[in-house]
């Protein structure tokens, strides 16, 4: 597997260099070996440590990440059973994407503590809304009104549905679809 390994704040060292692509190798059981992996690896000022993955193959973007005060090691392997967990839950969905004979055994690589992983998510609400066309910062003043993690909006400058949305670090993001 083609893994790219890259760091935030710290400088990544043979040793968690090796010790990533150690983990990563289990990964072969369930995609192709030309499958190109990115793992971010960030160091915050709180010195807390999070491990990105992002797996990118045939119309299909998995991503996975995990945190943890002080031990990047424990960032890693969270966030590789993650990654995994996902791929079990939509195999049906991933179909021929995922190596065949993955799914021999029921048996997971990578062991995550969590709580019941068999619950299924349901819409417990629905909810309808007006949308008028706005520029971008009346869209940030009204998500910051509502006490709102995301707002969506029509965008006056291109006429497209627009979600806004906060970010982990504070900064906010914008999701526009392509034409």
């Amino acid at each position: 597997m083609k893994t790219v390994i890259t760091g935030k704040n710290m400088v990544v060292s043979p040793g968690i260099n090796e010790r990533v692509m150690k983990k990563i190798n289990k990964m072969e059981r369930y995609l192709d070996p030309e499958t190109q992996i990115f793992v971010r690896l960030t160091r915050e000022k709180n010195n807390r440590r999070t491990c990105e993955i992002t797996v990118p193959f045939e119309g299909v973007v998995l991503r996975a990440e995990a945190s943890n005060e002080d031990n990047l090691y424990v960032s890693i392997d969270q966030a590789l059973a993650r990654l995994e967990k996902q791929i079990h839950k939509h195999r049906t969905k991933l179909g021929k994407r995922i190596r065949e004979g993955a799914f021999q055994t029921e048996e997971y690589e990578y062991v995550e503590d969590s709580g019941n992983e068999d619950e299924k998510r349901r819409i417990v609400r629905n909810k309808t809304y007006p949308v008028r066309p706005m520029s971008v910062d009346d869209a940030v003043l009204q998500m910051d009104l509502l006490g709102h993690s995301f707002f969506v909006f029509v965008n006056i400058d291109t006429n497209r549905t627009t979600v806004l949305y906060l970010r982990k670090d504070g900064d906010l993001g914008l999701l526009e679809p392509e034409a």
